[in-house]
């Protein structure tokens, strides 16, 4: 399909929605700096390039004939750590890769990796890779590989290494463009430190990305949940959906627990996993309903 020539628009606008925006993108002889310009002459405060418009808004465009297709990502954190953030950021990738889309994970942190003939790895960092169906550069999709199983900032100490946000953002970027979807897993919970400075909040934070909150499903999870959530909307991001993920099998009064987040959190419950005594993201991933995040 041809695109037809570009003409400014008879009436500039003081700001662009995100419509706007992929129509203008969608013409390829557009500079965004004709566009991002004009938003700077004439919109004052709160001043957003097209492509952060689209990058809030989780719509970026997909090169490509006719009109693009947007591509997708998602950060996703949890309550805790080992409340199986891995589990679920694997279970999206085989759902997506599934429908036929291409689909890649990143893990930008990973403490407490192993040391290899090939250098430092991490079983979550593989498992990501297993699951999508994109190949990928192993500095992209984790940037940090720490030896020592501890918080990441202490990791990173240990071996002279600062956690840059800008290199992780920069690596984003990049598998970006090589995929449909990108399912970014956090490290721990939302505000774990990363360097003297910054922690995961930060980093959720300069990635822009709509989250998944995985919360692990025993005794206290209901206001490990909440203030999660609240931490979230704090840094003015969107909580697009939430999975109950049941670490502890014992758990009392399940269903009544699920019941309150499902009226408390005030987002979409993206699948309920049952427990698994050996984590199944292939199995998990028949579980997540991707209508949730397709409606949004």
């Amino acid at each position: 399909m041809a695109r037809p020539p570009w003409h400014p628009p008879h009436r500039l606008q003081s700001s662009y929605d995100v419509r706007t925006v992929q129509e203008l993108l969608w013409h390829k002889d557009v500079p965004t700096t004709i566009i991002y310009t004009d938003v700077l002459n004439r919109s004052g405060k709160g001043l957003q390039s097209p492509l952060d418009i689209l990058r809030s808004a989780n719509k970026w465009p997909l090169a490509g004939q006719g009109v693009r297709q947007m591509k997708k990502a998602y950060f996703i954190t949890g309550t805790d750590t080992g409340v199986g953030k891995t589990l679920v950021a694997c279970a999206l990738l085989h759902a997506f890769v599934r429908q036929g889309s291409k689909a890649v994970g990143m893990k930008p942190v990973a403490a407490g990796c192993v040391e290899t003939s090939a250098g430092l790895r991490c079983d979550d960092v593989e498992n990501l890779r297993a699951a999508g169906n994109v190949v990928a550069p192993l500095e992209w999709v984790n940037p940090y590989a720490l030896l020592s199983p501890v918080a990441p900032h202490i990791a990173a100490e240990r071996v002279g290494v600062e956690i840059s946000l800008e290199q992780i953002d920069l690596s984003f970027r990049q598998l970006r463009e090589m995929a449909d979807v990108t399912v970014v897993e956090g490290v721990g919970g939302f505000a774990v430190p990363l360097n003297a400075r910054q922690d995961t909040a930060d980093m959720a934070e300069m990635l822009g990305l709509p989250v998944i909150l995985v919360v692990g499903m025993r005794l206290g999870c209901i206001n490990h949940a909440l203030l999660a959530a609240q931490a979230i909307r704090h840094k003015g991001l969107r909580l697009a959906a939430w999975v109950a993920n049941r670490i502890d099998p014992d758990m009392s009064a399940f269903d009544e627990n699920l019941h309150a987040l499902e009226i408390r959190l005030a987002a979409p419950l993206l699948g309920v996993i049952p427990y698994q005594a050996e984590a199944d993201p292939d199995m998990a991933s028949g579980l997540m309903d991707l209508n949730v995040l397709r409606s949004q």
